[in-house]
């Protein structure tokens, strides 16, 4: 038995993958017979994310309660990374995406001034993170699409490993009559996208309820008005756990069409309750584990296309359940004590 501190950082209030990732890894680590505690340390807003690497290099993971010696430090995520430990393990959901990947889309609503002060963040960030990750025992990223940022930005190499689904009570109970789609309301995530797929006329008469919370909700509200598709589309809001998967044991599939995803719990948990998943090529994560034409769709990121791959499940429940099936059989191969075994190697 190891002591092993797991690592992440979170806003304050802030809810999602990160941190169901960290608390599944924390119980997995214990059923596998391991004492094991998480740390979360800050993650501030712009112009503060300085102090938050600070902080976390000052964060003490050598030592547990009572003198106890930790072992290992697995880490997550930025800035929780730059904690301090001679035997660190990387698990990269990502590193602040709008200095690397997003910097584009980033820095076009910056002012003259602000690109500038940004940009110099920017190039130092860079360099503190990858002084950070060459410090690391060894190096994994939880999708290729991670992957690939590490190797653009720094030439990092990482191993791939999948998470594997969350410990839930995941169960099928039907091909039902409406599609789902469940996540954070942001841009990234695209559920415009949805509607816009939804207003195409092959899309006409489908039924689609979409879950989550966040800043573009009004929006989106707003815009499925403009897109007379208001009588089709249910927001349901925030979901506990429970609910979500009710939700995906009777829906007919599920549809996550995000930008660029890191992973996307949302995939795995609906091939383990037996859903086929429409996502689209620009996708990232969920685009390396649908196999199109196999367990779900990858589709063009346009509104025709992804109407198109919702019209079929819709009009065909056993095509549905083909797809279906053949996502829970890839997902229930993705176990915890696996992902462990390599971790600890």
């Amino acid at each position: 038995m190891a002591t092993i501190c797991v690592v992440t950082s979170s806003p304050p209030f802030a809810e999602g993958g990160h941190l169901v990732m960290a608390r599944e890894l924390v119980r997995a680590l214990r059923e596998e017979g391991h004492d094991t505690g998480l740390v979360v340390t800050p993650q501030n807003r712009f112009g503060q994310q300085g102090s938050a690497y600070l902080a976390a290099w000052c964060t003490d993971v050598q030592l547990a309660h009572e003198e106890r010696k930790v072992d290992r430090v697995i880490s997550l995520r930025f800035p929780g990374y730059a904690v301090q430990h001679p035997n660190h393990v990387l698990w990269l959901n990502h590193r602040m995406r709008e200095y690397y990947d997003l910097w584009d889309q980033f820095r076009v609503h910056l002012s003259w001034k602000g690109r500038i002060k940004e940009g110099m963040r920017r190039a130092l960030i860079h360099r503190v993170d990858n002084y950070l990750m060459r410090r690391m025992r060894k190096r994994f990223v939880i999708s290729a699409t991670v992957q690939a940022r590490e190797q653009r930005f720094g030439r990092i190499q990482t191993d791939v490993l999948y998470p594997p689904p969350p410990q839930r009570e995941y169960r099928h109970d039907r091909y039902g009559d409406y599609l789902f789609g469940v996540s954070r309301l942001s841009p990234l995530k695209r559920f415009d996208l949805i509607l816009r797929a939804l207003a195409e006329p092959v899309a006409a008469g489908i039924k689609f309820v979409i879950a989550g919370e966040g800043a573009e909700l009004q929006r989106l509200r707003g815009l499925a008005t403009q897109l007379d598709v208001e009588h089709r589309v249910q927001f349901v809001g925030r979901l506990t756990d429970a609910e979500m998967i009710d939700h995906l044991a009777r829906c007919r599939a599920v549809v996550f069409p995000p930008f660029n995803e890191d992973f996307g719990f949302v995939t795995v948990e609906a091939f383990m309750c037996g859903k086929p998943v429409i996502t689209c090529a620009d996708s990232g994560g969920p685009a390396e584990l649908v196999r199109d034409g196999h367990n779900g769709y990858v589709t063009a990121p346009t509104p025709e296309a992804l109407a198109m791959a919702m019209r079929k499940v819709m009009d065909d429940r056993n095509l549905a359940q083909g797809l279906g099936e053949e996502g829970h059989k890839q997902a229930a191969q993705m176990t915890w004590p696996k992902a462990i075994q390599q971790l600890l190697a």
